[in-house]
């Protein structure tokens, strides 16, 4: 029997797989979506059950997540299996990849803050005097990103600030700040740092995911068909013409391989799971650079300080509460040489706890300690931009293979002097506000988790306008094959402090348009 042949295929229905499903079956586009998962069941899937009554009473069953620090036995099934899907990496570097397999991946689980890059990171060889920079500017991205925040929804404050892009956003009143964040905001603002809010996508109906905002209308329009539990293989070129013709395919539980064929093949399985895929598959590689540049962001710097006469539960009200954002602020002004290159956000909250390990005590004397410090602590966290290093990179580990018997990935990253610079200079800024403020710090760490923890790993597809030092143009276009593009996050080029979902979801609806045209066209 003849195999039906799509207009597009797509593998991967996160946030960047529903937006090119959504943009293109908008068009009268015929897709279909491949997902490594099934399609998540809350009623059956998610129970409430006593700790009790677990095997391993919420700790999690051991080598089931030996990397993901965010699984316990309570949320274990919404993580991928690292028994089934396993990967490789050097005892002196761990990696830490966190992944979901089911339908909408892991935008049913994002924490829904919504920055856009600046030119501070499109541009970022001119502004660091060296590196590389994106072939767009926020320009490009712009009008993308203002629908993407339509579509989500998204929360913020306006401030005018060229490291912190305004949008389309809902305004908000967010209300009088309480006496100790107009403290901080008073010390920061005396040494150049702006204070603003977070923003975040509202979404509908408490969600903001691809299976709520994008897939539904893609279903609607009867363009969209929609298999779960496929794990694809590998890629298919076409050997007359160069082109992609579709891709092989498993059944997750019957085993069985099938074939799907398509006139276009568009990646969005997440940035290195869509990397290996190629790898595997030895297609778009002309260049070499492919799974190189591996990137994300510094999660983990933290300092806390207890204010004096909030302790023992004596806080007058109005003195503590809420919270200040600080979008990157170092490295702005040419010239300027703390020793390293980038920048980091960084988020002060008001009115929490001490944490137990803060103590080097234990029984009835560390609780003591823990209720006369709750509800008096100031924190202070940030996220901070890693730099892009040819080093750090991933390849295929042929001799070890996922349950399916597919060659799974190395993972090879490592941070620089640059990273621990910018993480102790992060800590000691927080740590001068506080005394400065007369609080005192509880603990201090510019200490940081290893790369991949923040969950947004980037880069190894990059894009540039080089066909030699890249993988994809400015469309998300594969340069050596025409008809495939990767739309997910393994196009970035540098990271940013921020999130990178934005970004994404604005890169996915650019290049579905973009693609949709090139066919319209014929010319692809």
């Amino acid at each position: 029997m003849a195999v039906k042949e799509y207009d597009v295929l797509i593998v991967g229905s996160g946030h960047s797989g529903g937006m090119a499903a959504n943009i293109l079956t908008g068009k009268g586009i015929s897709c279909l979506m491949l997902n490594a998962g099934p399609e998540a069941d809350f009623a059956k899937d998610r129970v409430a059950k006593p700790v009790y009554e677990l095997p391993y009473h919420g700790l999690g069953e051991p080598g089931r997540h030996p990397h993901i620090y965010q699984a316990n036995e309570f949320n274990a099934n919404q993580w991928v299996d690292e028994r089934e899907v396993p990967y490789t990496q050097p005892k002196d570097a761990p990696y830490n990849w966190v992944r979901v397999r089911l339908v909408g991946g892991r935008s049913l689980f994002w924490a829904r803050e919504s920055f856009r890059l600046s030119d501070y990171e499109f541009n970022a060889a001119e502004i660091d005097g060296g590196g590389d920079s994106w072939p767009i500017r926020l320009a490009d991205l712009d009008p993308y990103y203002s629908r993407v925040e339509g579509i989500f929804r998204v929360m913020g404050r306006k401030e005018g600030w060229p490291q912190f892009p305004d949008g389309n956003f809902i305004e908000t009143n967010y209300g009088p700040d309480s006496t100790t964040i107009r403290k901080v905001i008073e010390l920061a603002t005396a040494r150049g740092i702006g204070c603003s809010k977070g923003r975040s996508a509202q979404g509908q109906n408490g969600l903001a995911s691809s299976i709520n905002l994008l897939l539904p209308d893609a279903l609607a329009t009867g363009k969209l068909d929609l298999v779960s539990n496929a794990i694809v293989r590998e890629i298919t070129v076409d050997k007359n013409t160069g082109l992609a013709s579709g891709a092989h395919f498993i059944d997750r539980h019957s085993r069985r391989e099938m074939y799907a064929k398509a006139r276009v093949v568009i990646l969005a399985a997440g940035t290195l799971e869509s990397t290996r895929l190629l790898l595997n598959s030895g297609v778009g590689n002309s260049s070499g650079v492919m799974g190189h540049y591996l990137i994300d962001q510094i999660y983990g710097v933290n300092v806390v300080a207890s204010v004096p006469e909030a302790r023992d539960g004596k806080a007058p009200q109005g003195l503590m509460g809420g919270n200040t954002f600080m979008p990157r602020f170092r490295n702005l002004k040419k010239g300027e040489n703390r020793g390293f290159i980038k920048g980091y956000c960084m988020r002060i909250s008001s009115g929490g706890g001490a944490s137990p390990e803060y103590f080097a005590d234990y029984g009835e004397s560390l609780q003591k300690k823990l209720d006369m410090y709750a509800g008096s602590c100031m924190s202070a966290g940030i996220y901070g931009e890693r730099v892009a290093h040819f080093e750090n990179h991933v390849r295929i580990d042929k001799d070890v293979k996922d349950a399916w018997g597919i060659p799974v990935l190395h993972i090879e990253a490592r941070d620089t002097d640059n990273e621990h610079k910018l993480a102790k200079d992060a800590a000691d800024t927080a740590e001068e506000i506080f005394k400065e403020a007369g609080w005192d710090i509880v603990s201090k760490t510019d200490r940081y988790n290893p790369p991949g923890y923040s969950i947004h790993e980037l880069g190894t597809c990059r894009m540039g306008d080089n066909p030699k030092t890249s993988v994809l143009n400015k469309f998300s276009q594969s340069h050596d094959v025409k008809n495939l593009f990767v739309v997910d996050g393994a196009s970035f080029v540098t990271c940013g402090w921020q999130n990178p979902t934005m970004t994404i979801l604005a890169l996915s609806m650019r290049a579905s348009e973009y693609c949709a045209e090139q066919m319209r066209q014929r010319n692809i």
